[in-house]
Parts: C-alpha cells; structure tokens; sequence
C-alpha cells in the first residue's frame, strides 16, 4: 500500500502525568506501551470512552498495558494523560 493510501496516524503527545509514569517503567514495558501506542495512534476509537469526559480509557490485557487519553479535533493529536504497565 503506498503512503498516499496509508490510514492517517495521529501524532501522540505525552502530557506530564503520563511523562512521570513512563519514566518509571522498564525497557520491557516501554516496549508493551509502543505497541499499544501505535494501535491507538492508527484507531483512536479503541479505547472505552470515559462518561463525562473527552477521555477514552483503553486496557490492553493481552500486553498488560492501560493509557487514558484524548483525541483532538480532526484526529491529528492525541494527547496521552496516563499510562500504565
């Protein structure tokens, strides 16, 4: 499939929480979470959508991983608020 026909990613921002948290996690759960960043930066909707809010809470339980995030308007940024592994 060429670049031109390639689903959109968004960019993905790290917000001071979740920097807090990821610099507490091992190489091996740094990994897990690329992965999981990179499935919500191609589907956005994969995660739950928390009521009330702008955030969506997606678990991972296959890599044991959780991110809260947010998706901005257009979907070009989302914004990580919290991750866990």
């Amino acid at each position: 499939m060429s670049s031109e026909h390639a689903p959109r990613r968004a960019q993905v921002i790290m917000v001071e929480p979740a920097l807090s948290q990821l610099q507490k996690l091992t190489a091996s759960e740094t990994h897990r979470l690329d992965r999981v960043i990179v499935a919500i930066r191609v589907t956005p909707e994969l995660g739950a959508q928390v009521p009330d809010t702008l955030l969506r809470d997606y678990a991972d339980d296959v890599h044991g991983v959780r991110v809260i995030y947010y998706v901005m308007a257009l979907r070009q940024n989302t914004i990580v608020a919290y991750v866990e592994a």
